[in-house]
């Protein structure tokens, strides 16, 4: 199944044009005619079905059949990651926490971070896609980068967690993870967290976290950190 993205779409709309990217995707490209049917999100829960209408290549016209929605999880995930020097391993991480199902990103600047700025529109690109491509209703938000201290001092709901690789009593994250519940995870840069930044979440409430006795990049850290919290919440 091909999935479509218009986030205008909702309940009181029945008819709507594609954008002339989408409208050249689906008739030039997929070859698709006049009342073949398509699969349409709005990024918030929404599944519709539309029917072709004016097989354009620069202005698709649909009308909506069927609307389904999606009834969100029972847990929230939130990512609060450090971008890597290479934003390629970032953009990685973007794509497999999304099809696995994170629901928020904040990308955050350490101490110790090696990037501090991100291309934002490029990384909400890739997010998208993978929504796209996973067949899933519901986008994740990715927020502005902000100072890893402006992250914590607004200490987000629900279990607070931060992965580290410093010596000290740490419990595994999936011992520590509770189905259902809101998650907030803390995944720092390449070359760690400061001592500095993990006494003050802790002092926040974020519990230091393992995620295994190997010593992982930081994309791969967050990734698997993603994977425990779905298969705590889909076991």
């Amino acid at each position: 199944m091909q999935l479509f993205y218009n986030p205008t779409l909702d309940n009181s709309i029945s008819q709507f044009v594609f954008s002339p990217e989408e409208s050249r995707h689906i008739i030039k490209v997929l070859r698709k005619k006049e009342g073949d049917l398509l699969k349409i999100t709005n990024g918030r829960g929404y599944l519709f079905q539309a029917k072709i209408l004016t097989a354009d290549i620069k202005k698709c016209k649909a009308e909506i059949v069927s609307t389904t929605k999606t009834h969100p999880k029972m847990h929230s995930l939130h990512m609060a990651v450090a971008p890597t020097k290479n934003i390629d391993r970032f953009e990685w991480f973007l794509e497999k926490a999304t099809e696995i199902g994170v629901d928020q990103i904040t990308p955050i600047i350490c101490e110790r971070s090696e990037r501090k700025v991100i291309k934002r529109e490029r990384l909400e690109r890739i997010i998208l896609s993978a929504m796209k491509q996973s067949l899933q209703t519901y986008l994740p938000k990715l927020n502005d980068a902000i100072s890893y201290q402006s992250f914590i001092e607004n200490t987000p709901q629900g279990l607070l967690f931060i992965a580290h690789c410093e010596k000290g009593e740490k419990m595994d994250l999936k011992r520590r993870v509770a189905p259902d519940k809101d998650i907030s995870i803390l995944i720092g840069p390449e070359g760690d967290f400061s001592p500095s930044e993990i006494k003050q979440a802790g002092e926040k409430g974020f519990w230091p976290v393992s995620l295994g006795k190997n010593r992982l990049r930081t994309e791969t850290a967050a990734l698997v950190a993603c994977t425990i919290v779905a298969t705590i919440n889909n076991g």
